[in-house]
């Protein structure tokens, strides 16, 4: 089954007068549901259903970080190295692996997942929801006491002092949302780029057996395997996983196996380089190159935040298990082998990877390589579908369709738009930027900068969620800042080398996250101040020239605490307003999944035939209302609203009976959906700030998707009712 996702037109705010109505009760949920522990239906998944899992995790979330092997040597500018130097480049890889990759992602990070979705904008969400730290979050939040969620921190603690601080400084709020809105912009880069390097690495394996094979060629055939591995994805995460995970799982068995060999063959005690004293001595002999290598070393770690970010696609305790038991392993075996290989040759690591590797199987290692390289190109390409989805649910980011492809796991989600973008991303970074050093540079920015935001991020959670002391906190902090900071100013130097190319990429999309968001939030502060409430509304219907026409109305109002401005345009202009009418809010929480009970709220508004109704939706969740289900179920929860409420408002003085009548009557006659489509006037006192970021809006506000097909309605049915807003 699939469904297709698209935001309402306003998705941050609701009715209050709806949501007073709301009947749900909170509830105390223990601490470990609140650190990110799965719901107790996944908690109590057997034991085999984690292992299927865990194999499954191969073919999607593992691929990036398993395949580095491939380009971690080529991609280091090494000048005569020495046998300790190479100890020391083994030193730091593996002690980042475990750090990073162990510590850091598999223990701490899965256990900060929103409810099973991972990545940056997972987390500051959680922050958005615990905290009063949000741009637009805290209204939501704030707005609708009356709802339960499922994960909603019911903490009795009062706010720390960090929190305190973020709650009463917008700049701090600003710079955190940036911060968030950066990592999703990185690890859409790093989606790019995975499958660029990964491919090309593994299709340079032909030039060594056949010198006459060109560059451009290899770089021609790298292109057309991304093509195709594009076309795929719309088969879902599922069938794709279920293809690549042997060719996955070949791969992360044979190349420990080759790195044991290099190990038995060429330097067996390479496993003395775990002593961290290498890791000082190399610095202390290099200096400045030692630091500038670490633009290079950083890659050994590259898709680990996949781990993360591919989260909604999995769970936590497979993905640990996958990680810890088989990748982990084989990376160090893989790595410890390669190292071995170079200690003898030092001047191999150009192509550190197919050099090592015994010519006797030279052919099969480079069809499992080129085969799981493209395995590799997956786990990001999945990662950057999730942050894209839970950008647009958040109203972070415009409209794109967003389809569900398992009927099980909502997590399991596929965007075309996006889709097709990273395709033609990818090829042109092939073709374009086909050195593989310029591509590892560039991967480097990207890799280094995600990790060191995730950090961030993870510290604000520990701190102001968990409530954890003070002083470990502070040791995770400075161990992981002060590592991935170095990395980090390793990679900047390497912006002029091709590192500017996620900067290019990050900076665009920022720049058309931040527009949309900029004009979202000036639409909500117009209808905010020109918001319609009860009593005017009440006013209008009272004149006697508007008319109460046959027939039933959704119309689509979605500001806090009253109803849109376009319902007094419409009014005025129309002169009219159906005998029923309900007030219809289509709400985004800052949850994953809404319970079923919670769903559709209804409420009497206090006016003859005037009611107003709030469908919920997590971000984990699909909208899957179909138009004349969407009027069914409303229906059926006003005709059970009337038939419980036998006290009669004075305004309406009719008995359920009739109030019944009355519904069904206009349900027979006709059924018009109507919703408001607003545009900025920018006038001259506008200032050039604004006249350039709404006309920046209304581009992307025109070509992005319409909120109302994803409810299945049909064209006859819609009614658009255009104003300007004054800017």
């Amino acid at each position: 089954m699939e469904g297709e996702l698209a935001m309402p037109e306003h998705s941050a705010v609701h009715l209050s007068e709806i949501v007073a109505g709301a009947t749900s009760n909170s509830h105390p949920h223990s601490l470990q549901r609140l650190v990110g522990s799965r719901p107790p239906t996944e908690r109590g998944s057997s034991r085999w259903s984690n292992l299927y899992l865990a194999y499954k995790t191969l073919g999607v979330v593992f691929g990036g970080l398993v395949t580095s092997p491939l380009y971690v040597y080529p991609s280091m500018n090494l000048k005569s190295p020495t046998e300790n130097d190479y100890l020391g480049i083994y030193s730091i890889m593996f002690w980042t692996l475990t750090l990073i990759g162990v510590v850091k992602y598999a223990y701490i990070a899965l256990k900060a997942d929103d409810h099973g979705e991972g990545g940056t904008f997972a987390l500051y969400s959680l922050l958005c929801r615990h905290v009063n730290i949000g741009i637009l979050s805290s209204k939501r939040n704030d707005s609708n006491p009356g709802i339960s969620h499922s994960c909603q921190y019911e903490g009795p603690q009062k706010p720390s002092r960090l929190a305190r601080f973020f709650e009463g400084s917008v700049v701090a709020r600003r710079v955190l949302l940036f911060i968030a809105m950066l990592g999703m912009c990185m690890l859409i880069g790093d989606g790019i780029l995975t499958p660029a390097i990964s491919v090309l690495s593994a299709m340079d394996g032909l030039r060594a057996p056949f010198p006459s094979v060109s560059k451009s060629l290899v770089e021609g055939l790298s292109a057309i395997v991304l093509i195709v591995l594009f076309l795929l994805q719309k088969y879902g995460t599922s069938r794709v996983s279920f293809l690549f995970s042997p060719i996955m799982g070949t791969w992360t068995l044979t190349t420990p196996m080759v790195g044991i060999y290099g190990i038995i063959q060429h330097y067996p005690s390479i496993f003395k380089a775990l002593s961290p004293h290498y890791i000082i001595h190399f610095f202390l002999r290099n200096g400045k190159e030692g630091w500038l290598l670490l633009g290079g070393t950083v890659l050994c770690i590259t898709g680990s935040e996949a781990m993360f970010a591919d989260l909604g696609h999995f769970n936590q305790r497979s993905i640990q298990m996958a990680f810890l038991f088989t990748i982990y392993p084989s990376l160090v075996l893989t790595y410890a082998g390669q190292t071995a290989y170079l200690i003898k040759h030092p001047n191999d690591h150009d192509d550190g990877f197919y050099k090592f590797v015994p010519t006797t199987v030279y052919w099969p290692m480079f069809i499992i390589a080129t085969l799981a390289a493209i395995v590799a190109s997956q786990s990001l390409i999945s990662a950057t579908f999730s942050v894209i989805k839970q950008s647009v649910v958040l109203d972070y980011f415009p409209r794109v369709k967003v389809v569900h492809t398992s009927p099980n796991k909502e997590g399991e989600v596929y965007s075309p738009e996006v889709n097709y973008i990273l395709m033609v991303l990818c090829v042109a970074v092939i073709l374009i930027f086909g050195d593989g050093k310029d591509i590892g540079n560039a991967f480097g920015v990207v890799v280094s900068l995600v990790m060191l935001i995730t950090t961030i991020l993870l510290t604000l959670v520990m701190v102001m969620i968990w409530r954890k002391p003070l002083l470990l906190v502070g040791l995770y902090f400075v161990v992981f800042f002060t590592m991935e900071g170095a990395y980090v100013s390793a990679v900047f130097t390497k912006i002029p080398e091709g590192g500017w190319i996620p900067f290019a990429i990050s900076f665009i999309l920022a720049l058309i996250m931040f527009g949309w968001f900029y004009g979202r939030q000036r639409k909500i502060e117009y209808e905010m101040t020109h918001k319609i409430d009860l009593e005017t509304l009440s006013m209008l219907l009272s004149d006697p020239g508007i008319q109460r026409v046959p027939g039933m109305c959704f119309f689509y109002s979605n500001i806090q605490d009253g109803l849109t401005p376009i319902l007094g345009h419409y009014i005025k202009n129309m002169r009219s307003m159906h005998k029923i009418t309900v007030f219809t809010t289509l709400r985004y929480l800052l949850v994953p999944k809404v319970a079923p009970n919670e769903r559709i709220v209804i409420k009497k508004l206090g006016l003859k035939g005037v009611y107003g109704c709030l469908i919920q939706y997590g971000y984990a969740d699909s909208l899957n209302l179909e138009g004349d289900d969407l009027v069914s179920q409303v229906t059926d929860s006003l005709q059970a609203l009337i038939e419980n409420h036998s006290g009669l408002l004075p305004s309406v003085p009719l008995s359920i009976e009739e109030e019944l009548l009355e519904l069904e009557t206009a349900k027979l006659t006709g059924i018009v959906h109507i919703r408001g489509k607003a545009r900025f006037y920018i006038g001259k006192n506008s200032t050039l700030f604004d006249k350039a970021m709404l006309a920046f809006y209304e581009v992307l506000h025109n070509n992005c998707r319409s909120a109302l097909p994803a409810l299945g309605i049909p064209l006859p049915q819609r009614i658009e009712v255009g104003m300007l807003y004054e800017a």
